[in-house]
């Protein structure tokens, strides 16, 4: 890169204002805002939970992104394909699938295994919506907690008992968008 390159246009920096060069101007508007959160506070409209001696409220269980879950099929097997998709659109690369042969009819293949490291997860819910049928979802637990990193790695069993334990409170997603009560929550919010 020349200095002189007629393809690049130089931009000077602009000078500061007299405001921006003081920093009482900024430092008072800081302390506004700080006043602004005690008045609301005093007000009796507090934000903050002493979690975990209060339990937090979650708005919209159903929108929200915890946990992640394996779902089920009507006859109890997971419900995933190991298509890889979820995998393919994971950004942080959490997400290990080992295929198989299917033993069923109705499907190719089922995954063999299937990890999810919650550590690396950044619970964007890409997985979610790549797959094509409604496999992984996340759930609205949040209390997750464990002592070690091998206990934060979901395999497809702790996975799928994170379905049996979440499924009444929970339905899968093609169930409330099919019946209408999902948008029917949502609205309602």
């Amino acid at each position: 890169m020349q200095e002189n390159d007629p393809n690049i246009r130089w931009v000077d920096e602009s000078p500061l204002s007299a405001r921006e060069r003081l920093y009482l101007p900024l430092f008072f508007e800081g302390l506004t805002t700080t006043l602004r959160h005690l008045g609301r506070s005093l007000a009796g409209k507090v934000v903050t939970v002493s979690y975990p001696d209060q339990e937090p409220k979650i708005d919209a269980p159903l929108i929200y992104r915890g946990v992640h879950r394996l779902n089920r099929d009507e006859q109890g097997r997971v419900k995933c394909v190991a298509c890889f998709l979820c995998a393919t659109a994971c950004p942080a690369h959490c997400i290990d699938i080992v295929a198989a042969e299917s033993p069923w009819p109705d499907r190719e293949k089922y995954p063999e295994s299937f990890t999810i490291d919650e550590l690396r997860c950044i619970y964007c819910g890409m997985c979610e919506e790549a797959c094509p049928v409604d496999a992984i979802e996340l759930t609205s637990l949040y209390n997750l907690t464990g002592r070690s990193r091998e206990e934060m790695i979901f395999d497809k069993e702790k996975l799928l008992s994170v379905y049996d334990q979440t499924k009444d409170k929970e339905p899968m997603r093609s169930q409330r968008q099919s019946t209408g009560s999902y948008a029917a929550e949502h609205n309602r919010k």
